[in-house]
């Protein structure tokens, strides 16, 4: 027999674009030659999958999955990419989507959740013929506490287009620290806040941030050190829109986020810490294709 090495998957997976569990069971259906393995991944149909992979896809649906660990917990956001919206209503695709989610809960990448699907998501490419991908995915584990989550949009539970995951370590009661998280989360959704601390502020971003503040406090033409606090005011102001902690609630915009939390503590007594959050916007960050149908069908009548 055959022995169906790591270098024959993998050539025929470049010359196929299939996955490599696909690549696997061709290898071995046909004692490990490569054209007969090309020919019968023809014939499942699961070829033709490949050849739509440089299409954007840019819809499909976000999921979350979790796991209680005894006084801790671990939950798992995915994304999963297809060309149309109206795949994520297909019942098929949102069973994957769900494969994807449970798959990050074992998972530590992305390629780790895509290779746990890809036999079932090539052979609904194959069925559906669009483009789908596991773009991205995230996870958050405690020890103790609780990773609370909210979906935005829900088109099913725990599936929509927007996912939000938020890590909250402490010893207090899960149900109350499930429903402040929640709310948490429903904030992240709709603020989209870029980091949890100011420390953790990409200095880039909030240099540049400085570099225009002070552009404009110098069009004031106001002595330096009057543009100097105007400077730290206003970069103040700006992390308080863009910290998670610094946020002023949604829900109760007279405190801030930070200030719920210490407010949480002081109800459970106990300590309670946000560690870390994540937000998934579905699309976010890819470019679509922007579509000229006036000039396509003058393309097609030859300009009349």
């Amino acid at each position: 027999m055959t022995e169906i090495t790591a270098a024959l998957v993998k050539e025929l997976r470049e010359k196929s674009g299939v996955g490599m569990m696909d690549c696997k069971k061709a290898l071995t259906e046909n004692a490990g030659d490569i054209d007969a393995s090309l020919d019968w991944l023809r014939a499942k149909g699961l070829s033709k999958a490949a050849k739509k992979a440089d299409r954007v896809a840019a819809e499909g649906l976000v999921v979350i999955a979790t796991k209680v660990e005894g006084k801790g917990m671990t939950a798992a956001a995915v994304e999963v990419n297809a060309e149309t919206d109206f795949v994520a209503r297909n019942d098929l695709f949102q069973n994957v989507v769900r494969q994807a989610g449970q798959a990050g809960l074992a998972a530590d990448s992305v390629e780790g959740v895509a290779e746990a699907v890809s036999g079932d998501l090539t052979n609904l490419i194959a069925t559906i013929g669009e483009n789908m991908v596991v773009r991205r995915f995230a996870k958050h584990t405690v020890s103790e506490g609780v990773v609370a989550s909210y979906i935005h949009n829900a088109i099913a539970p725990d599936l929509g287009r927007i996912a939000v995951l938020v890590a909250i370590e402490s010893a207090g009661d899960p149900d109350v620290l499930k429903d402040v998280g929640r709310k948490v989360a429903m904030h992240v959704a709709a603020t989209q806040p870029l980091s949890l601390n100011v420390e953790d502020l990409n200095q880039e971003h909030v240099e540049r941030e400085k570099a225009v503040l002070t552009e404009q406090a110098k069009e004031s033409g106001k002595p330096l050190q009057v543009i100097e606090k105007m400077i730290e005011g206003r970069i103040r102001k700006f992390y308080e829109e863009v910290v998670l902690h610094k946020q002023a609630f949604v829900m109760n915009p007279d405190q801030t986020v930070e200030q719920l939390i210490e407010e949480t503590a002081k109800t459970l007594g106990t300590p309670v810490k946000i560690v870390a959050f994540t937000r998934l916007a579905l699309g976010e960050g890819v470019e679509k294709p922007v579509e000229d149908f006036a000039a396509e069908v003058a393309s097609m009548t030859g300009g009349v």
